[in-house]
């Protein structure tokens, strides 16, 4: 199974439309397309019953964690899916990603067994989950991304446009839809770097009065649900 650990800085931003363009324009010659193109991708986030680790996480702490489970459109019982834990410590993101199947997730949440080979990160992922005990599907987040990556460097960029949600059908295996997280044109960019930005990225932000901010889908699917319940 393949395995991935990554130590990175991520920025995200709140893009318009114009924004969006602009900022599309202005990265060519300095950043690529990757592969895939713009493509869909599914991320189920489990928690607690009592919805424990976004709880937590909307109160804005310096250390927070997730685990999601990820698809590159709709998955199968064989496809290779995503398992990630993520931890955010004092603005940096750890992240301990497996490519698994979906039976053997199951079975790894219902307690049986280990969700990759032995080892660190195995260690990890085991135990966050026998930490929280009981963690169950809890909400899907949904977005048609663009990825893009600098050729030769280690800066990636992300465009994610329609972002939407759902509380039920919480499967990767039958439908990208959801209720919309965004205005209709606004998108979400992401800025993950290993180092300092590099001077030209910054201009072209700066020329196009983008400007950092904060948002977390699953935290905003949480807060939406909060309203539509009338407890916010």
């Amino acid at each position: 199974m393949a395995i991935t650990v990554m130590q990175r800085t991520e920025m995200k931003y709140l893009l318009s439309a114009e924004q969006t363009d602009f900022l599309r324009d202005r990265l060519k010659g300095h950043m690529e397309v990757d592969k895939y193109g713009k493509s869909s991708i599914a991320s189920l986030y489990y928690d607690t019953p009592s919805y424990q680790l976004i709880r937590t996480s909307v109160e804005k702490p310096e250390f927070k964690e997730k685990i999601r489970l990820r698809s590159y459109g709709l998955a199968t019982e064989e496809s290779p899916v995503f398992l990630e834990l993520k931890r955010k410590a004092y603005e940096i993101v750890y992240k301990r990603r497996v490519q698994t199947t979906l039976p053997l997730v199951r079975k790894f949440f219902s307690g049986e067994g280990d969700i990759c080979a032995p080892g660190q990160i195995n260690r990890e992922i085991t135990a966050f989950r026998d930490y929280y005990k009981t963690l169950v599907p809890a909400c899907m987040i949904i977005c048609d991304r663009t990825a893009y990556f600098e050729p030769g460097g280690d800066l990636r960029l992300t465009v994610d446009e329609d972002p939407r949600y759902r509380l039920d059908d919480l499967t990767l295996t039958e439908s990208m839809s959801g209720i919309s997280l965004l205005e209709a044109g606004r998108t979400i960019l992401e800025i993950k770097i290993q180092a300092a930005m590099p001077v030209w990225l910054a201009k072209i932000l700066s020329e196009g009065g983008i400007r950092q901010g904060s948002f977390s889908k699953y935290g905003e699917a949480y807060r939406q649900q909060l309203i539509r319940a009338q407890i916010i």
